[in-house]
């Protein structure tokens, strides 16, 4: 079994922390590293007898991911700060969001960038307000500016100049020219208060999110990490509403996600053991090359099967833009790179 699988054991509660020898959990630790899911096993592996340099480096795992879960609630208490006397509201998003509700996929997560979104009538008060506030853009590049601008569903980013730490302004989920559109002000109009204050996607809306981040927004790279997301997600939130899948078949349908939710969920299922409903187990064309993709790592946590990540590089542009756009586009970063 490579390390990736083991990996994928392990998180999936079928493989036993206790069992590994030393040489695996350096394949597993490399792998872990590489997709961002070192910290989320520690809690997961507990306070089983494990090498005291693994267990060691668990226990600073948990306390680094105390810390940026701290960081990342103050973060956005500072874009309240910012934002609110304004008038201006705001959605979080991604892991600062999962913290904030307190949900258990934000257990021992590492949290990067906050992640905001603000309905679009709001978007240029919502910039300026951060700018006063002391955020800067992270770099001036007028095509990159453009680019973000008109066809990006994201402000280009912006960073803190005292604090360093980069804030995302989303106005929706997917680029505006991505041939799927989801419905951002009903994404912000059914968003739901935190006891932090805070508000954050519906239960719905949140998996939603998530399958677009991993399947229609991107290359897969990092992919086990939004999947096991979504495994988390959804697996807590059926917890607590046994018909929690057919409110999100509909929210997906809504938003022209119904294939890309199902095929995270049938992912989910085969890696992580995520239980589906009637309904939602028919495999699809299409399902192995993405488990491939998304186990693509030898025992070091390199990244391997350079054709499969080429072939999912390019069609995750292709969806975001038109041929003529995408054209123009990767012409222009050619240039701009080779200068």
């Amino acid at each position: 079994m490579s390390a990736v699988e083991t990996l994928v054991e392990l998180l999936a509660g079928r493989r036993e922390a206790a069992t590994l020898r030393p040489r695996e959990w350096d394949g597993v630790i490399g792998v872990a590293r590489a997709e961002a899911l070192l910290a989320t096993l520690a809690p997961i592996v507990g306070d089983v007898e494990l090498p005291l340099s693994v267990a060691s480096l668990f226990t600073d795992m948990r306390a680094a991911a105390a810390v940026a879960t701290t960081q990342s609630l103050w973060e956005a208490e500072m874009a309240r700060r910012a934002l609110a006397p304004h008038g201006i509201e705001f959605v979080l998003l991604k892991g600062t969001a999962y913290a904030a509700a307190g949900l258990a996929c934000s257990a021992g997560r590492q949290i990067g960038d906050l992640d905001i979104l603000v309905p679009w009538h709001d978007l240029a008060r919502a910039e300026n307000a951060l700018l006063v506030a002391g955020w800067e853009w992270v770099k001036e590049d007028a095509y990159d500016d453009a680019y973000y601008r008109q066809h990006m569903h994201e402000l280009p980013p912006l960073i803190h100049k005292a604090r360093d730490r980069m804030i995302d302004v989303h106005h929706t989920i997917l680029p505006r020219t991505h041939r799927i559109t989801p419905d951002a002000l009903a994404l912000v109009g059914d968003a739901v208060p935190t006891e932090r204050g805070f508000a954050v996607l519906c239960p719905t809306d949140m998996a939603c999110h998530c399958a677009a981040h991993l399947i229609a927004d991107g290359d897969l790279q990092g992919g086990l990490r939004n999947l096991w997301d979504f495994h988390a997600l959804t697996s807590e939130f059926v917890a607590a509403d046994r018909g929690f899948w057919g409110k999100l078949d509909e929210r997906a349908a809504m938003h022209g996600l119904a294939r890309v939710v199902h095929r995270a969920a049938r992912l989910a299922r085969d890696l992580f053991g995520t239980k589906l409903p009637s309904g939602w187990n028919s495999d699809r064309p299409g399902d192995e090359r993405y488990q491939r993709r998304l186990l693509a790592r030898d025992d070091w946590g390199r990244a391997t099967d350079p054709l499969l990540r080429q072939a999912f590089y390019i069609r995750s542009h292709w969806l975001r833009m038109p041929p003529p756009m995408l054209a123009r586009h990767l012409w222009t970063k050619w240039r701009k790179g080779g200068g």
